[in-house]
Parts: C-alpha cells; structure tokens; sequence
C-alpha cells in the first residue's frame, strides 16, 4: 500500500530532514500518489502513499492527531476497520476520515499495545506518542508487510526497504549466519537477521516499543495453534469449515478498497479457485491477468491453456501479457535491483514484468501465494512425513539446498564457520507444538520460510509499480482454522486435497488435475546462452573477486557444467551465486 520510515534518536540531537527525504526517495515506488514528512524533536516519519482506502487527503500520511498526542506511518491495510471504527465511536472516539489508518490511531490510544491482537489484515506501522517520547513498531502476524530497521548507538531508523536504510552509513558487512541460512534456505534470512549486519527486521507478529531514554521492549503477540480441537470433525465439515473461511478471506480483500481489485491469475489451483470463490460470493466485475513468456525446446513459458480455460468458465475481463526472451533477460538486472534482500525465486523477474502491466490496469490484486505452505501443496512434504530420523533428519535431505560439508566448499573461510541453518531448523521445529511431525514442518513454513521466499517476492516486485499484492490464504484465520486441521486432508491426492475438493465444479477438472507447475520463466530455468554469459560475467567480475564470498574452484566447477549442479528443489546453484554477487552490485556494496 505505502511506503514508511523514521528516525527516533535519544541523544539530544535531532534527526537530518535531508537523510528523511532521501529514504523518501527510495521509497517512491511504492507509494506514488503522495508523500508527506514529519517530525516532533527527536522523531521524523516520512511517508510515500498508494491510495487505496479512503482517496481524499484527510486520509495522508503522515497522520497526526493532536487531540490523542499521537501520529503514525502505516502501510498495509486493515480489512476489519469499520467495524473497529463502530467499536470505537462506541467508545465516545471521533474521526476526521474514512480509512483505515486513523482506526490504528484510536485503536492504539484505546487499547494501547493490545490493538495490534484485534486487527485483520496486513501492516507495518509506527507510531509516535507526544507525550511518551515514545516510538510503537509493529508487523503483522504472517510478515506480509516488511519493516526493516537499523540502529547505530543512540539513533534508531526504520523502513519498508533496505535501499532506503542504505541511505546512511551503517554496516554492510556480511551476516555469516545469515548467508548459510540464504544459501541453505533457498534465499530465506528468517527475521530478524538480514545479509548485511547493520539491517535488521522487525519479526512477524511481534511489536517494538523504544522509550525516550532509548530502552527497547519486543513483545509476540500471536502464535499459531498447530493441535487438533477436543472435538472430532468430519472431513466434509473440515471442507466446509475451510471453504467458508477462504471465501471469507477473498470477500475481505475484494471489498475493503475504493479502488478495484484484480487478480493475479497464473492457471495453477490456486489462483484460479481465488477467481471461482469471487464468482461465487457475486462479484460482477473480476479482473484478471495472465503472463506468459517465448517457450524453450524442454518446457513451455505459458499456462495460458490453463488460464483460459477458467476465463472460459467463469468470463472475468481478462488481460493475457506476452514477453519476449530478450526483455526478460535485458531487464534482470532492474529486477535485483528492486529486491530488498537478494531471491532466488526466478519467477521475480516474471512477477516484476507482470507486476509493470497490471499497474496500468489496476491498484490492488489479489494472489494465491501461501496456498501450497498453509495447505502441503508441496512434493517435499510427503518425503518428510515419511522419512525416519529425528526431526532435523527428516528435513533437512528434502528442503536443504546445500549441506554444510558443500557450504565450506563453496563459501571462502571467512564467511562459513559452523552449521547456522541446522541449529536453527533443528531449534524453531522442536518448539512447535503439534500432533504430527509434519504440522511441524507446515508451521514453520507458514510463520517463518514462507516470509522470506515467496511473499516478500510478491511484496517487493509488485510494489515496485505501486501495485499492491493482497493473500487471502494467508488470512491468520484461515492460517489458525488449516493448522488444527489432519496432515491428511492437506497431504493427499498429491497436496491440497482440500482446495481440490472445494475447486470441483468450480473451476475446470483440467486446473484440478495438473500436475503442479512453477511460474513458467525458460529463458531463466535453462542456463544457457545469454542468460549463462550473465551470470559468468558477475562472478568473473573484479568487484565479486576482491570481495571473495566465493572459493574459485567451486565457481570453476560449476561453470564447467552450468546445468548439471541443482538444488533438492531444481533450483540453480550457479543462479544462486550470481544473483547474490548482482544484489550487492546494484546497490552499490
């Protein structure tokens, strides 16, 4: 929706309004409709806004209410506020605007650090109490809305992006702990810990309060409940229960904008049940967009087959894009240069293409990722409930890209020492409580993996064009509802079997049925031609050398056979390398 930052510091000087403009600057993109500043001492926010709730300039940001004491910077949206907003006239509150954003405002005054338990939706915010001298941060419960930060002695800045943090002078060093977990994890940096050791992040589901004499208070505020309810449920009552609550998710995210919303519509299940449920709930006007890409001899770079046969079906207004090899390719580096943390995920440069054309078309849309997390849409999942071993055994051989004996191979001694990802897999697995290895395993991929892959994909390439990206399944009661339901119901017939059952008669069998597919990108899935030339160039650059991540042999013996070395997900480990040495190329470290 937005894009925020601050500064607060607590040593008697005030923070530069100049530094405040140039984080503006790199947050630009993802507010492009109004940019606001302001400061009270020793606090300065700044603000770029994508108008979406509430279009008229009551609703700008930053917001300050001088009645309450109190002003905030706010970006996500918050699909329960008018209710919230009758609760709280009941309370004898009055509003100057329409939106969500002064409903965070009374909230936090009603309920103070309480408010955030009762909010649905996605958000990161601060606020700045006049009286307190106080700064209030927080994320929502499934890290849909980034909030980054840095602090340097007494001085404590915050943002939506890193580019703007990168701003100021702080420690780019690399985090060791932080590359094994990127290059075990498939690019996930689980917060709070990011590549670089002077950009931390705001966790999901945790709020930070600083006092005026700079003491700091984390606080979780939400957990996922992974174990099964007392009383025994039917699996058509578990199918019902979760076809309820999807279509609850996909109406909340549908009405609550003065803006349409779209759809990102890939031609997979999940994206494609998105558009049924909005048919069925009566939405007259469904928007939806296709990409596609030039095919490779081995693989097709469309599922329009797909898309158009739930187009067909159902007769949304319909947009189908078309990019060619060569633009995906000469656009890469755009691409990186977008991401706040370096991704893997070659389907970012598909969704920053697509992301370009949907913005011309629409401000919001809704997108099915998280369906394969929430509900084991996954072909690692089954190998993991039905491996032997204790638990970090069972995961590891299915999800790890590299083991560690191949990290010191690969990563230059300075920059690997002892096995990080295990300790940290083996230490967030153990502390979930569930009835089944695997609900385990879920739940750490829905709190945590989840945040750092695909979603923070999504997040930064759409909100790269002022597009915001909007996930019904990854709504925290729809979370909460699937997490207590049997492994069984998510595992079968291949994955998802629940989203299958409620998808039939609603979208084509042929949709159901596919085996599942990845964001078709070829000409980034082949490493080949010039695509191979990129990648080549950037790891036998003088900047990638004299900064030495990398031993050289094992660079060597990945460019003797480009595509002979994947990871236990098909993913490229050359790719791997390069676009890590290309994020800290394009921003300038």
């Amino acid at each position: 929706m937005c894009g925020i930052c601050g500064e607060y510091r607590w040593d008697g000087k005030k923070p530069e309004l100049a530094k405040i403009q140039a984080m503006l600057e790199s947050l630009q993109k993802r507010g492009p409709d109004h940019e606001g500043t302001f400061s009270d001492g020793a606090l300065a926010f700044g603000h770029t806004r994508l108008s979406i709730i509430d279009l008229s300039e009551k609703a700008n940001q930053p917001m300050v209410d001088p009645t309450l004491g109190l002003a905030v910077v706010f970006n996500g949206s918050i699909y329960n506020h008018p209710e919230l907003r009758e609760e709280l006239k009941a309370k004898g509150h009055q509003f100057f605007s329409n939106g969500d954003t002064e409903v965070i405002l009374k909230a936090y005054k009603q309920w103070g650090d309480d408010c955030v338990k009762r909010f649905l939706g996605m958000f990161a915010f601060a606020i700045w109490d006049f009286k307190k001298k106080s700064l209030f941060l927080a994320r929502d419960r499934m890290g849909i809305k980034p909030l980054y930060y840095s602090q340097s002695g007494k001085t404590f800045r915050f943002a939506s992006n890193t580019q703007a943090l990168l701003n100021y002078a702080i420690d780019t060093t690399i985090d060791t702990a932080a590359l094994h977990n990127l290059f075990s994890l498939h690019a996930v940096v689980p917060a709070p810990k990011t590549i670089l050791n002077g950009i931390r992040k705001l966790e999901p589901a945790h709020t930070l309060t600083i006092s005026q004499n700079g003491e700091q208070q984390l606080k979780r505020y939400w957990s996922l409940n992974t174990t099964r309810p007392a009383k025994n449920i039917s699996e058509e009552e578990w199918i019902e229960r979760i076809h309820e609550s999807l279509k609850t998710a996909v109406k909340r995210r549908n009405n609550i904008a003065d803006v349409p919303v779209g759809v990102l519509l890939s031609g997979g299940l999940d994206s494609s049940l998105l558009v049924a449920l909005l048919d069925e709930i009566g939405i007259d006007d469904i928007r939806t967009f296709t990409i596609g890409f030039d095919d490779q001899p081995e693989e097709k770079g469309s599922e329009y087959e797909f898309s158009d046969a739930v187009v067909e079906r159902l007769k949304p207004n319909h947009h189908k894009f078309h990019i060619p090899n060569e633009q995906t390719l000469s656009r890469l580096p755009e691409a990186i240069a977008n991401m706040s943390e370096p991704m893997f995920g070659q389907d970012a440069i598909g969704f920053y293409l697509l992301s370009e054309q949907v913005s011309q078309h629409v401000k919001v849309v809704q997108s099915g990722q998280g369906a394969d997390e929430v509900f084991g849409g996954y072909f690692w999942y089954p190998q993991m409930a039905q491996a032997q071993g204790d638990m970090l055994e069972r995961f590891a051989p299915y999800y790890f890209d590299r083991d560690h004996d191949e990290m010191q191979e690969m990563l230059s001694p300075d920059f690997v020492s002892k096995d990080f990802t295990a300790e940290l897999i083996k230490a967030k697995l153990a502390a979930v409580q569930a009835d089944e290895y695997i609900d385990r395993v879920l739940a750490i991929d829905t709190t945590m993996l989840i945040v750092d892959d695909p979603v923070k994909r999504v997040d930064n390439m759409t909100m790269a064009w002022g597009l915001e990206a909007r996930v019904p399944f990854l709504d925290h009661e729809l979370v909460e509802l699937a997490a207590q339901m049997p492994a069984d119901l998510k595992l079968r017939d291949g994955g998802k079997y629940v989203l299958k059952k409620i998808a039939r008669g609603r979208i084509p069998d042929s949709v159901i049925d596919r085996p599942k597919g990845y964001f078709p990108v070829p000409a980034l899935k082949f490493v080949r031609g010039e695509f191979l030339e990129f990648m080549q160039d950037i790891l036998n650059s003088q900047k990638c050398l004299e900064r030495g991540i990398y031993q050289r042999p094992y660079i060597d013996k990945l460019l003797a056979k480009p595509e002979a070395y994947l990871t236990r997900i098909k993913g490229s480990k050359l790719w791997h390398m390069a676009l890590l040495e290309c994020w800290l190329q394009q921003h300038g470290l």
